[in-house]
């Protein structure tokens, strides 16, 4: 899976999560509380999205690590390499 595709797929989730966001508009350093708006219920909906989707843990001290597009595109992409 291509950093284009993880995109892709992180985006999808992330508007399935928060459909009044349009994925073309997202920038890849936008931050997903403070620039995007999600609280605290809807950032642990798209952790529990991407865990379904990836089939990966994601532990809570990695949270961080997703906090925009273009980090949680690398956190993924590490973590399936592995």
């Amino acid at each position: 899976m291509t950093p284009s595709d993880l995109r892709a797929a992180f985006l999808d989730e992330l508007t399935t999560i928060a459909p009044d966001l349009d994925a073309e508009s997202i920038g890849d350093d936008d931050r997903l509380r403070d620039d995007l708006g999600l609280d605290s219920i809807d950032f642990l909906n798209l952790v529990s999205a991407l865990h379904e989707r990836f089939g990966l843990p994601i532990p809570e001290a990695d949270y961080p690590r997703l906090a925009t597009p273009a980090k949680a595109v690398a956190y993924l992409a590490e973590m399936l390499a592995l």
